[in-house]
C-alpha cells in the first residue's frame, strides 16, 4: 500500500516547514499528514508545495456538515493536484452523510472516518452527549461499523480500539491509528496511546506520529529508528 506504516503528522501552519520536512523524511517514512493548521491557513497552494515532495498524502480536515456540503467539500478536494491518498469525515456524522462522502470520493482516494478522538476518555464522550452506558472502546466500535456499512474504506481509532474494530469489520478494513508514541516520549495531549511496535502488533495498518518524529533533535534519525523497531 505505501512504503511503510510511518506517517508523519505536519503540525504547522507553514507551508515552506512543511515541504522541507516532508523532503527531509520522504526515503524513511509512508506518508505525511497536513491538517486544519496548513489548510486553512494556505489552502491549494500549500497543499501543492508539500504535495509536490513526492510523498502520499493524507489531507486530515475531518469533514462533519450536513451530507450535501460534506459530498461538495470532498468533490473540491478531490481537484486537489495530486489528489491526496486518504481524506477523513467524523463517523458521527451519521450514514446519510457518510455514504454522500463515499459517492463524492468516488474511489480517488481512500476515504476514512474518525471515530472517537485519542485525546477524549470515557467522561469526555458522556459529557458530549454519547451513551453513558457505553465507553470509548465500544462507540469506536459501533462508528467504525457504521462507516464500513456506509461504504468507507476504514477509521481513524486509539490504539486501545484496533483489536475489535479489526474483530468487528474484518482485517481488510484501514485502521489509521494516532495516539502513537515510541517508549519513554512524552504523551503531551493524548490520553490513550501505544507504542509503535504494539500498535503494529494489534493490527494498526497507517501509525500517525507527529512531534516525537518532527521535533526530534534528528528527525530523520528517529524515523529511522521506528521503521526499524516495526521491521520495515
Amino acid at each position: 500500500m505505501f512504503k511503510n506504516p510511518i506517517c508523519v503528522a505536519l503540525d504547522t501552519p507553514d507551508p515552506s516547514q512543511a515541504a522541507a520536512t516532508a523532503r527531509l523524511l520522504k526515503n524513511d517514512i509512508g506518508l505525511v499528514k497536513v491538517g486544519m493548521e496548513l489548510f486553512y491557513r494556505s489552502g491549494r497552494p500549500g497543499y501543492e508545495q508539500v504535495a509536490a515532495q513526492g510523498v502520499p498524502l493524507f489531507l486530515d480536515l475531518k469533514l462533519h456538515d450536513i451530507p450535501n456540503t460534506v459530498a461538495q467539500g470532498l468533490t473540491s478536494l478531490m481537484s486537489l493536484s495530486p489528489a491526496p491518498a486518504i481524506v477523513n469525515v467524523h463517523a458521527s456524522g451519521g450514514p446519510a452523510m457518510l455514504e454522500a462522502a463515499a459517492k463524492a470520493v468516488d474511489g480517488k482516494a481512500r476515504l476514512i472516518a474518525v471515530t472517537i478522538l485519542t485525546s477524549l476518555s470515557d467522561a469526555d464522550i458522556h459529557a458530549s452527549g454519547f451513551d453513558p452506558r457505553s465507553g470509548t472502546a465500544a462507540t469506536a466500535v459501533k462508528l467504525a461499523q457504521l462507516s464500513k456499512q456506509s461504504g468507507l474504506d476504514g477509521v481513524v481509532c486509539s490504539p486501545r480500539d484496533i483489536a475489535a474494530i479489526k474483530a468487528a469489520c474484518g482485517s481488510d478494513f484501514l485502521t489509521v491509528v494516532p495516539g502513537v508514541r515510541p517508549a519513554g516520549a512524552d504523551v503531551q495531549d493524548q490520553k490513550r496511546i501505544a507504542t509503535p511496535r504494539q500498535a503494529r502488533a494489534d493490527g494498526a495498518d497507517i501509525l500517525v506520529i507527529g512531534r516525537p518524529i518532527t521535533q526530534a533533535e534528528n528527525p530523520v534519525t528517529a524515523a529511522a529508528a521506528i521503521a526499524a523497531e516495526l521491521g520495515t
